[in-house]
């Protein structure tokens, strides 16, 4: 079947001050978005895509899979539950199992994650839904190897026990290899190596040739997309269709997260949208002329997504469904670049990113700081205790600042504010 080539949306759902569903389908199709995928199979939602036409990807939660892996009845129960009660008025086309399981250390879901698949697939098949396709989105991290692309490998330990399954199921049933690719974090963990034009998707930044192939790229998306082509064709699968799963960049982010800005959020979606609806298809270097289904990430900045400040940074739109910046996923639409802020952060940030203790600090108000971060658990000081690594200088100074720096650095990836203990300051 013709693929549709117009990007959806991923609908993430972890903000507590998110619009209702049926808002949020609104504002997707205002986005003129081809598909949307869900982290789970929430009802409310998936009666509000009824009659939309836009394609739906739902998804097979991570601590059902090892059970379903080893039960067709609950597999069965499960997509008549979950798929069959709102199929087809609700336009379900993938069901995908899991969500980046090999970037998880556990490997007993892992290693049950293509048995899970063939059963969620046996049970589509009982029930008679042929047009819903299996797969699974993976993180880039499955690769060992992604550079030069030529070079392209899967990690060693997951090849044989996952990947190699994985891709023959993929072909047998003639579905996707899912992958979640953000130029973003390649190009903020090297920003001096690689411009930031090139991980924008400008054109004429720059460009890099593979000397294992002599294929030139002009852009970081491309670049990753054909390492993981490689990679496959390394393992015997070179015709594998990749669909991408994720893509994105942070609109916002913590202080020193170099690049997380509206401005670049804004020209890197909207390169990715003009790149993958031109026509004829681009494709990649290594693959021309092929279409690649796509997932803008996200739909919202949510708010309760643990981590780094990007990971709440991602919407298009802010909660309350106010457009964060224009953009239409069609690629009928282009925007001029006036009125975007101006990004201020493009280069590393040269402030203060630890949190330490003031000099001249109440020695007593210093003390029941240190036990207050001390107490909080989770390992918080336990280079300072008298055996560990950190203890010397033995001062309670030192060892406040210490703490405080471990302890801010935790609760940052919650999204804690200012570093501030009692009677201590930055």
């Amino acid at each position: 079947a013709t693929i549709a080539p117009k990007p959806g949306v991923c609908y993430g759902q972890l903000g507590n001050n998110l619009q209702s569903p049926s808002k949020s389908i609104k504002l997707i199709k205002s986005l003129n978005a081809g598909r949307v995928k869900i982290y789970d199979t929430n009802p409310k939602i998936l009666k509000s895509l009824k009659n939309t036409n836009i394609q739906v990807s739902v998804m097979v939660p991570n601590e059902l899979i090892t059970s379903i892996a080893s039960n067709q009845t609950l597999s069965n129960n499960w997509v008549q539950s979950n798929i069959l009660r709102f199929y087809p008025k609700t336009k379900i086309r993938y069901v995908l199992v899991g969500n980046e399981i090999l970037s998880l250390p556990d490997n007993v879901t892992a290693n049950t994650l293509v048995p899970a698949m063939r059963r969620v697939r046996r049970s589509l098949t009982f029930f008679k839904l042929k047009k819903v396709k299996v797969g699974t989105p993976l993180a880039m991290d499955c690769l060992e190897v992604s550079f030069p692309p030529s070079s392209g490998k899967f990690r060693l330990s997951v090849t044989d026990s996952v990947i190699s399954p994985l891709l023959q199921f993929v072909n047998r049933t003639k579905s996707f290899f899912f992958i979640d690719v953000y130029p973003y974090f390649a190009w903020a963990s090297d920003p001096v190596n690689i411009k930031l034009g090139y991980a924008l998707l400008e054109p004429n930044v720059s460009v890099y040739t593979d000397p294992g192939t002599g294929l030139v790229y002009g852009n970081m998306l491309e670049q990753m997309l054909d390492a993981v082509y490689f990679a496959m064709k390394r393992v015997g699968y070179p015709d594998t269709r990749l669909f991408i799963a994720e893509t994105g960049w942070p609109n916002g982010g913590d202080i020193d997260q170099i690049g997380a800005n509206i401005y670049n959020a804004a020209v890197y979606n909207r390169n990715v949208v003009k790149l993958l609806t031109r026509k004829p298809f681009r494709g990649t270097p290594y693959k021309p002329f092929v279409a690649l289904p796509s997932f803008i990430f996200a739909l919202y900045n949510e708010n309760d997504k643990p981590g780094l400040g990007t990971e709440r940074h991602f919407g298009l739109f802010y909660p309350n469904g106010s457009g964060i910046y224009p953009i239409d996923l069609s690629g009928k639409r282009l925007y001029s670049r006036k009125g975007l802020p101006v990004p201020s952060n493009n280069e590393p940030y040269k402030g203060k990113i630890w949190c330490v203790a003031v000099r001249g600090a109440n020695a007593t108000a210093l003390g029941g700081a240190l036990s207050y971060a001390c107490g909080q658990g989770n390992g918080t000081c336990d280079p300072i205790k008298p055996d560990g690594k950190c203890f010397k200088p033995d001062a309670v100074r030192w060892h406040a600042s210490y703490a405080f720096s471990s302890y801010w650095a935790q609760l940052r990836k919650s999204g804690f504010g200012p570093c501030k203990f009692p009677s201590v300051t930055l």
